[in-house]
């Protein structure tokens, strides 16, 4: 841990999800893992940027930076590992961008599973070729700054979800999950059955025997019929 003021570089800790669990979390919707956990948590207010091509599903390298300052992003990309995603707390406000095209490079050099940042971005045009997620709030041309201070490593707030070093982290075009480690088995399970569920509910419609007399029912216990 450093003892210069603002910069704390604390241990990565173990990671505590299986890569078979992680697998299973890479074949989920978000809206589904959000049904799952009672509809009360994440954020869509972070766009993906980049060119969709699946879901987002990684193990949360966390970052804590000053707005418009991307020092302990770079160190957070040099020491991330394959499967991570890099999740920034930069404040969720500008004007200054955290990432860019060089950044990008190295992100996908380093097999990283992508990036989300409460805060922008440039290069958007560029990040919009590739395939590697990159959640953000918005765009601006001007650069980052590389003072610091930063933390990484620690919990962080990202539009008022909590991200915890290690949870999972998953994305797609309707916003942005953390799961915890300790609740991911379980909740995977609820979401397998959410989609046995749909999965049926889908057949039904298809085959033309879907069941939508509970649309009349509740209208009626509402007394409006």
């Amino acid at each position: 841990m450093s003892k210069i003021q603002g910069f704390h570089l604390h241990p990565r800790p173990a990671p505590t999800v299986s890569d078979a669990l992680l697998a299973r979390y890479q074949g989920f919707q978000v809206a589904n893992v959000s049904d799952a956990m009672s509809r009360t948590t994440g954020t869509s207010a972070l766009r993906p940027f980049h060119q969709r091509s699946g879901a987002m599903a990684g193990r949360a390298l966390t970052v804590r930076t000053r707005p418009g300052d991307n020092l302990l992003v770079h160190q957070a990309i040099d020491t991330c590992q394959s499967g991570d995603v890099i999740v920034v707390d930069a404040g969720g406000v500008g004007p200054n961008a955290i990432i860019g095209e060089i950044m990008l490079a190295l992100l996908i050099a380093r097999g990283a599973a992508g990036i989300v940042i409460d805060g922008l971005i440039r290069d958007s045009d560029t990040i919009a070729q590739h395939t590697l997620p990159v959640y953000a709030r918005g765009v601006s041309h001007r650069g980052p700054y590389k003072d610091g201070p930063g933390e990484l490593h620690v919990p962080v707030s990202i539009d008022g979800m909590v991200v915890r070093p290690g949870d999972i982290v998953i994305g797609d075009g309707d916003g942005l999950l953390a799961i915890a480690p300790e609740e991911a088995e379980d909740i995977a399970a609820r979401v397998e059955a959410i989609q046995r569920v749909e999965a049926d509910a889908l057949q039904a419609i298809a085959e033309g025997r879907a069941d939508r007399s509970w649309v009349m029912r509740t209208l009626r216990e509402k007394g409006v019929v």
